[in-house]
């Protein structure tokens, strides 16, 4: 009997339908203008949260020991076995979201931190701390205003009383807080309640003979606009991927500098290629529906990503990529898997040729934030939503 399965080849090492580069000197270049803003004795964490903001999160994680970021922080428990596993014991992981009880013993013996901001999570720690004979090293966080997450100020007499009760089981790293729109300064009442609020808190655990080992309230808008939330350490996400928080951020900071010139440098370079070329004759449609009607003679590239691969359907007739370092229009509804683009004006384009769709090409760049306004997204909602799958490579 014929045996076919010797007959099927090895697996080839395919490709994916794009690519993404981040930039070690941009990154690097960023960490050194954040510790521009940071006295020597403050701690910076990195925020890696979100895949890293859509950057990729082994590959950051790489990128921050490189730099000398020994503090990482991630939402939830699954990102931080994905860090540990990166770190090996080189970097603090401090998750400040979602980890369920049950994870609790891992995430202690591991020595990785966590917020604590119910008494379920509290007790829970408490109990897997004295089975493991290991304490759990928490961050406290309390509610100052953002309503989101937090220990109420009612509650804290029974939660302070539970910290004192168990102090061998507990190691209290920090009390912490969030604030509810640093990066807009007609919040600056609001963050100034808060803040007033976490310095009460704050004193009236000192007061009860429970003095965390830092304070951290901090990311990076309350960072830039607010000095005194700076603290012992710094919740810093978006400025490390060379954005910032806002134009109102970005425009304020700015204005203060002689030169006003821009320190923050993109690492992230997305890219695809040209997959067919074709012509569209005057009076065509081009793709589904009829939401863009040839107007002359047209020649037509696709490119295989769509709105699953995160180049969205609101950039449907609207988005812009780069081909032979100019501009090209996305003509046509964007499909799950492809696009097109007009390539009229270009001469020679073929099969194969490089598509930026954000990043720099020869002089001319797609930035993250142009691609944002044109659909409408948020930097942040634009680049997490760049699926993990997409391979990333760390380029000098």
């Amino acid at each position: 009997m014929l045996n076919t399965m010797s007959m099927i080849p090895h697996t080839p090492s395919v490709r994916h339908t794009s690519s993404i580069e981040l930039s070690r000197t941009a990154f690097q270049s960023n960490v050194a203008f954040v510790r521009t803003l940071l006295e020597p004795d403050v701690q910076l964490s990195a925020v890696l949260k979100g895949n890293a903001y859509g950057h990729g999160l082994e590959h950051m994680t790489q990128l921050c020991l490189e730099a000398g970021i020994t503090h990482i922080s991630v939402f939830s428990a699954h990102e931080a076995l994905r860090v540990w596993q990166k770190t090996k014991g080189e970097a603090t992981i401090l998750i400040m979201g979602l980890i369920e009880n049950e994870d609790l013993p891992w995430a202690i013996s591991q020595d990785i931190e966590f917020f604590v901001f119910e008494t379920d999570r509290l007790q829970a720690a408490i109990a897997a701390a004295r089975s493991l004979g290991k304490p759990a090293r928490i961050h406290l966080e309390v509610e100052t205003g953002m309503n989101r997450t937090g220990f109420d100020r009612d509650e804290l007499p029974a939660i302070l009383e539970l910290l004192k009760q168990h102090t061998p089981h507990l190691r209290l790293m920090s009390l912490c807080t969030h604030f509810a729109g640093a990066e807009e300064m007609a919040n600056s009442p609001r963050i100034g309640q808060q803040l007033e609020q976490y310095n009460a808190l704050y004193e009236e655990f000192c007061g009860a003979g429970l003095r965390p080992a830092m304070r951290h309230t901090a990311c990076s808008a309350a960072s830039l606009n607010y000095p005194e939330t700076r603290m012992e350490l710094v919740r810093i996400g978006i400025m490390l991927y060379g954005f910032w928080p806002n134009l109102e951020t970005r425009t304020l900071f700015l204005e203060k500098q002689p030169q006003q010139q821009d320190p923050l440098r993109r690492l992230i370079r997305w890219r695809s290629k040209v997959m067919s070329v074709k012509a569209v004759q005057e009076g065509e449609y081009i793709g589904y529906g009829t939401s863009c009607l040839a107007q002359t003679d047209m020649r037509i590239a696709t490119v295989p990503v769509g709105y699953a691969y995160g180049f969205a359907r609101s950039l449907s007739n609207v988005g812009r990529v780069l081909i032979q370092g100019q501009p090209a229009a996305v003509v046509g509804v964007v499909n799950m898997n492809l696009l097109m683009v007009d390539i009229s004006a270009l001469s020679g384009v073929q099969k194969g040729d490089e598509v930026v769709l954000i990043g720099r090409q020869g002089e001319e760049e797609i930035s993250v934030a142009s691609f944002s306004e044109m659909s409408h997204q948020l930097n942040y909602e634009m680049l997490t939503r760049l699926p993990g799958d997409i391979p990333r490579s760390i380029v000098d």
